[in-house]
């Protein structure tokens, strides 16, 4: 089972400390998508033997997690993959060596999920049951997460979400003062390094802070919708505009989606 010593975190956060933690800028690196090799790390799994994993995480995606595309395709990382959370929404392709056992096919999962128990310095998958168990030789699924935690391979690959554009989920405590939105079926990259804000009345993009996983936020006002916003990829710097994508009427807990994505 999971190598992880406390449940998976975040799921709920005070209001007063989403608004203090807004102000904190956070620095961005690039990186490099196109990797074709792969890279020795280590995986474990959690939850059901045959289950979906997390239950929402330190991503902030919810109950997106038990849905598709997300379901059974999800997993939690050490540090070192989830960046703070601006590894959330990266997407890798994980595969086991030992071929008395495990299948040559690699399962692709998506960053949901901090690891906090898992060993900081190493890179570590803790994945759902149904995404671990798909590395193995059909029929094997339960004799290889008997084994617990085994030696893998992983690469980044693009994220693909078919049928899907990016959508802007507006977080329960945003008001016209401050503007709280979680990003959900990023494509392509699937990670973001910067994203910006404009109000339909200003020809100016206003940067957003992260804020913690998949969420950005900024603080002004009062701050009038239609809002349209830009996002630039963590990994490439590719970046995407959506028009108006938030109405003016919008509301908190609502989520609104674009009429586009990054191609993978």
């Amino acid at each position: 089972m999971s190598v992880r010593g406390t449940t998976h975190y975040r799921s709920l956060v005070s209001f007063w400390l989403l608004i203090s933690s807004c102000l904190l800028v956070i620095s961005v690196r690039s990186a490099h998508i196109s990797d074709p090799h792969w890279h020795p790390a280590t995986a474990t799994w959690y939850g059901d033997p045959d289950g979906d994993g997390s239950d929402g995480g330190a991503c902030g995606y919810g109950s997106l997690v038990d849905v598709r595309p997300m379901r059974a395709r999800v997993g939690a990382v050490t540090p070192v993959l989830f960046k703070g959370g601006e590894g959330c929404g990266a997407c890798y392709k994980v595969k086991c060596h030992d071929s008395s056992i495990c299948s040559r096919r690699a399962v692709t999962i998506i960053v949901t999920d901090e690891c906090p128990g898992c060993a900081f310095g190493r890179t570590h998958f803790d994945l759902s049951g149904a995404a671990f168990g798909r590395m193995a030789i059909t029929g094997e699924g339960y004799q290889l997460r008997n084994r617990g935690e085994i030696s893998v391979v992983f690469r980044r690959t693009p994220c693909k979400y078919p049928g899907k554009n990016v959508a802007f989920h507006v977080n329960e405590g945003s008001t016209g003062y401050w503007l709280s939105l979680l990003v959900e079926f990023e494509g392509g990259d699937g990670d973001i390094g910067s994203m910006h804000i404009r109000q339909a009345s200003s020809p100016n993009w206003l940067e957003m802070k992260h804020l913690w996983g998949a969420t950005w936020c900024i603080i002004g006002g009062p701050l009038q919708g239609p809002f349209s916003v830009k996002l630039t990829s963590l990994s490439t710097q590719r970046t995407l505009s959506a028009r108006e994508v938030i109405p003016r009427n919008w509301s908190p807990r609502a989520t609104y989606t674009s009429r586009l994505n990054f191609s993978p």
